[in-house]
């Protein structure tokens, strides 16, 4: 029998991934640790082999030319007044709260991280860097908060393997190290995680190595050897998301190219010539939407109205049934994205409807399909004040460009109106749409896996980049570094010129040749070809996975299923790679974040678990948490 990592019998907690779903978990055990579990010992085990608080994802090690793309006061990690929970709110500072107080001195940092935060204003987007170092702070600040005889263990290592009986002490197994970590509980709060290549990328990859071409497949960006992209090379790339805006950051500003400011006011890009030619096209070829650049004033939509905890007990109650999301669940949202726009049109915009407000309100409750439809067109005269979410996820259905050039004229025009729209206000019916789609968000995380298609829409509308990102992207394409390809954007492997070929619907008849393809999105979170060898043999145990391969967890404390439906008592898991995914590890402060209500939740599980368990008292002297080179040589 392998001698155990902690032979004193404390009760223990494994914690697999230390990022920001990892620490507010941590936050929210020690906000109620003091009322289910007391002052009994506890050691906590963090396994990562990245730094706590910021994770992979957040590490401080990446470019400084990065961005997060929400502003700083939208940025939390912290619980309050909205978020339904059964345990205590533990208030603190945002993002731009953190960084108001460290230029205040509140805050002690690091020299970097304090120059950064002293020329952060609260609507400007944070460096990753600096919302690293927030991260690492709510770390170290949730450490202290816990009791006294709490111990937190370090362990930069990677877990292999969970093995254990349902009815004993769980085995959590580390990349080289012989003895596993016992616990009484695991949890999995491993964030984004690399895939096995699917059979399409597996070919691409393989025709790329017998032509000498280039193929970067879908991975996060800033880990991506971006090194094979030659200066002035044309490069193929699928994806038109956030992991494209980081692409286009770090193949031309770093590389040495600039922006000025010229004096109509437009961006001018000012190549070092490193770069090479991006040639971006997707399913919808136009980027994500700006970040909406205006508060809302006035009165927010009361939300939830069609789709709240009502409706989905509703759903949830159906005997037998197998919910369909396009069928069941999507109408339902289609009504309440459409109540907060409409809301928001004729209580702030009222000039611009010819109804109002509670006759349409009560009308728009009872209708549907065609009667919904003139109901509408008779309420709201100018049809660029209807919501139109189809004509919105396919923006470039049904047009078609005589040639490249007109498809880039095209496209900028595009996105110069979308960032006029989107800074301002009198196009605040967006804005509730947005506050409507996170408050679906937090309904659906009730329901589980809801497929691919509405993360993808989700990011799409609420989830896209800065503003200045945009308006960089429309310098680039004037200078020629980056070519629009358009919708319906497909990528074949060209054998007999051994060429990666791209072609799209909206430029019928032509195509774009050349020898580098990047797939600039990240990896679909399935469990079943995950590359992380825990997920892959927890999947070859037992675990249960939905459809889009998402691992199947309770929705009321996270707790790993079986693929009977029964919840393990001993293993619990949050975060994209499972059917609870809640669109971010942070938050927008007051918006009953589904991240926080779910970490309350499992906190309290875990906590109620050992309390109901507890062993007879351990009077062994424990340390309060052991430095970082102390935990590196434990692990040796």
């Amino acid at each position: 029998m392998s001698r155990s990592a902690n032979p004193s019998g404390r009760p223990s907690v494994v914690i697999v991934g230390a990022g920001p779903r990892g620490t507010g978990l941590l936050e929210r055990i020690a906000a109620n640790a003091p009322e289910l579990y007391g002052d009994a010992p506890l050691d906590l085990h963090l396994v990562d082999p990245h730094p706590p608080g910021g994770g992979r994802i957040w590490r401080a090690d990446q470019s400084s030319l990065l961005w997060m793309n929400s502003t700083a006061e939208d940025v939390t990690m912290f619980t309050d007044e909205t978020v339904e929970q059964d345990g205590p709110v533990r208030p603190g500072p945002s993002l731009a709260e953190w960084a108001r107080g460290v230029r205040a001195g509140e805050i002690p940092v690091a020299s970097g991280p304090a120059d950064a935060a002293a020329a952060l204003g609260p609507r400007d987007f944070a460096g990753r860097r600096l919302q690293s170092a927030y991260l690492s702070w709510v770390y170290e600040r949730s450490v202290a908060a816990l009791p006294p005889r709490v111990a937190v263990h370090e362990h930069r290592r990677t877990a292999v393997r969970v093995s254990g009986s349902r009815e004993g002490r769980q085995q959590v197994w580390l990349a080289g190290r012989p003895a596993p970590l016992l616990a009484d509980l695991v949890v999995l709060t491993m964030g984004h995680l690399d895939a096995e290549l699917p059979l399409e990328q597996r070919q691409l990859a393989d025709f790329a190595a017998r032509h000498g071409l280039t193929h970067l497949p879908p991975a996060f960006t800033a880990d991506t050897d971006l090194s094979a992209l030659r200066p002035g090379e044309p490069v193929l790339v699928r994806g038109f998301g956030l992991a494209f805006v980081d692409l286009m950051v770090l193949l031309t500003e770093g590389r040495g190219g600039s922006y000025t400011t010229g004096a109509d006011g437009q961006l001018a890009y000012r190549p070092s010539g490193r770069e090479p030619v991006l040639h971006v096209g997707s399913r919808r070829g136009v980027p994500y939407h700006s970040k909406i650049g205006y508060e809302l004033d006035g009165e927010r939509p009361p939300l939830p109205r069609f789709f709240g905890p009502e409706q989905v007990d509703a759903l949830l109650a159906r005997p037998g049934a197998d919910l369909d999301f396009r069928r069941d669940i999507w109408p339902l949202i289609d009504k309440e994205l459409g109540f907060a726009h409409y809301h928001r049109l004729f209580t702030a915009h009222p000039g611009r409807t010819r109804m109002n407000w509670p006759d349409f309100e009560e009308k728009y409750a009872a209708a549907g399909g065609a009667a919904l439809q003139a109901l509408v067109g008779a309420a709201v005269p100018d049809p660029a004040d209807r919501l139109d979410l189809a004509a919105l996820d396919h923006p470039l259905a049904g047009l078609r460009y005589p040639d490249g050039a007109a498809l880039q004229e095209g496209l900028r025009g595009y996105v110069e109106a979308d960032l006029a729209r989107r800074h301002d206000p009198a196009h605040s019916p967006d804005l509730a749409v947005f506050l409507a789609l996170l408050s679906v968000y937090g309904q659906l995380v009730r329901i589980g896996d809801r497929g691919p298609w509405w993360h993808g829409f989700f990011s799409y509308l609420a989830s896209g980049p800065p503003g200045p990102r945009l308006r960089q992207l429309l310098a680039l394409s004037r200078a020629g570094v980056v070519r629009f390809l358009g919708a319906g954007t497909t990528v074949t492997a060209d054998e007999r010129r051994g060429v990666f070929r791209a072609e799209s619907a909206s430029v019928p008849g032509e195509s774009t040749e050349a020898r580098a393809l990047v797939e600039a999105r990240l990896p679909e979170p399935t469990v079943a070809h995950t590359r992380d060898a825990l997920l892959r043999t927890l999947y070859a145990d037992g675990a249960a996975t939905t459809r889009a391969g998402l691992l199947a967890v309770s929705a009321a404390d996270g707790r790993v299923l079986d693929r009977s439906g029964r919840p393990h008592p001993r293993r619990f898991a949050l975060g994209p790679h499972t059917d609870a995914r809640s669109g971010g590890a942070f938050a927008r402060p007051r918006t009953n974040a589904p991240a926080f209500r779910q970490n309350d939740a499992t906190a309290r599980a875990l906590l109620a678990f050992l309390r109901d368990r507890a062993a007879p008292p351990v009077t062994l002297p424990v340390r309060r948490a052991p430095t970082t080179e102390e935990s590196h040589a434990a692990d040796q």
